[in-house]
């Protein structure tokens, strides 16, 4: 068996989940990132020299933007109708998990975007006599993330 250790994963292998429905015909995920507060800390040394330490503050939270194919997924669907449309935000919070497989399709590593909910919404492009696939991007905000 071939040592696979240290070897990139593809990045066209992964599926989408919002709680526990698979979202369908996702394209792209794009924009993933989230960060840590950083904190100036001054202090005056014993001998009188200024110093400026760095410290940890509050992990931000992110937005992420998921393109997909316009369809009648009707979980996905209620989800931007509840989170953008309606604008119930509470009730739309939901868990969002990005999965990445490798080549035998098994997970390698799953990102869930906690608390998650539709900030924007774009339709397709839609233009007669072209042959490109309907999509809608979704850009989604989150307020913690969970790396497994």
């Amino acid at each position: 068996m071939a040592d696979t250790a240290g070897m990139a994963i593809a990045t066209h292998i992964f599926t989408v989940q919002l709680g526990a429905y698979e979202v369908e015909t996702v394209q792209e995920v794009s924009g993933l990132s989230f960060e840590l507060d950083s904190i100036d800390h001054y202090e005056v040394t014993k001998t009188g020299q200024l110093l400026v330490r760095k410290l940890a503050g509050a992990r931000k939270g992110g937005e992420v933007t998921i393109a997909r194919g316009l369809g009648q997924s009707p979980t996905f669907t209620k989800w931007l109708d509840d989170s953008f449309l309606k604008g119930d935000v509470a009730t739309a919070r939901q868990s969002l998990s990005i999965v990445v497989k490798d080549s035998a399709n098994k997970p390698v590593r799953t990102i869930n975007l906690k608390n998650a909910w539709v900030k924007k919404w774009e339709g397709p492009n839609l233009k007669a006599g072209d042959s490109q696939p309907a999509l809608e991007k979704v850009t989604i905000v989150f307020e913690d993330v969970e790396l497994q």
